[in-house]
């Protein structure tokens, strides 16, 4: 019989923990689940033998920090914090090709369904890295070779935020199958042996602890998620 699922816990208290959540697992259970279903919320319970609430979800396929409380009056507290955007949230991504700038702003507005409102949407990108790939011509040093890093830092939460937003740019995060191209990302996925997975992480959270008042940092560890393509 295999071992049970555990997470990566990167922060935990008597009020709240943080874990690094892999790609592919759901924060909380579907709405029409599937029997191979790995659910961070449900594991992380087992895990360290509390009911744990959710603070914040990030996507099935995005991996990093994921806050879940313990205490049900500090898991209110964050919540409410996270309402006021008190709560910064820095994330990574790696797309294909460089943009023309190393700093930007995207405020294009967010529907999430066609009978849904439109909403304001506010996501600041930074570029920290370019490189060519091995997988990629060493003597053309064209956009086409080139696989660049980006810091994202949404200022409001809305749907697939910063996915919609790199793609409003014209750079799709790799392996966002929702949002590349089916063919793109399984020509990337292959050429990069990354498979189907999107590069994409929730790097670091940060905010003020509702009872220490102290200051918190928590991020995930990059070397998993990016070490085929920048860390190699």
């Amino acid at each position: 019989m295999s071992n049970p699922p555990s997470l990566n816990i990167l922060y935990q208290d008597e009020w709240m923990v943080a874990v690094d959540k892999p790609a592919g697992w759901l924060v909380h259970p579907a709405t029409n689940p599937q029997p191979d279903d790995l659910v961070a919320m449900k594991v992380l319970r087992d895990q360290i033998g509390e009911r744990v609430h959710t603070i914040h979800r990030i996507d099935r396929p995005t991996t990093g920090v994921l806050l879940m409380g313990i205490d049900r009056e500090v898991s209110q507290a964050l919540h409410q914090a996270l309402a006021a955007h008190q709560m910064q949230k820095t994330y990574w991504a790696i797309i294909h090709g460089r943009p023309a700038d190393s700093e930007w702003e995207c405020q294009e507005p967010i529907q999430k369904a066609p009978d849904k409102p439109i909403r304001t949407a506010h996501t600041s990108f930074q570029l920290l890295e370019t490189i060519i790939h091995p997988a990629f011509s060493k003597s053309n040093t064209s956009s086409e070779n080139q696989l660049s890093l980006i810091q994202a830092t949404p200022h409001t939460g809305r749907f697939h935020q910063i996915r919609r937003h790199l793609l409003h740019a014209g750079f799709p995060i790799i392996g966002d199958y929702r949002y590349g191209g089916i063919e793109r990302c399984d020509e990337l996925g292959s050429l990069l042996d990354i498979g189907s997975r999107m590069l994409l992480m929730a790097k670091k959270l940060e905010f003020t602890h509702p009872v220490s008042k102290k200051i918190i940092t928590i991020e995930a560890d990059t070397e998993l998620m990016f070490s085929k393509c920048f860390l190699a």
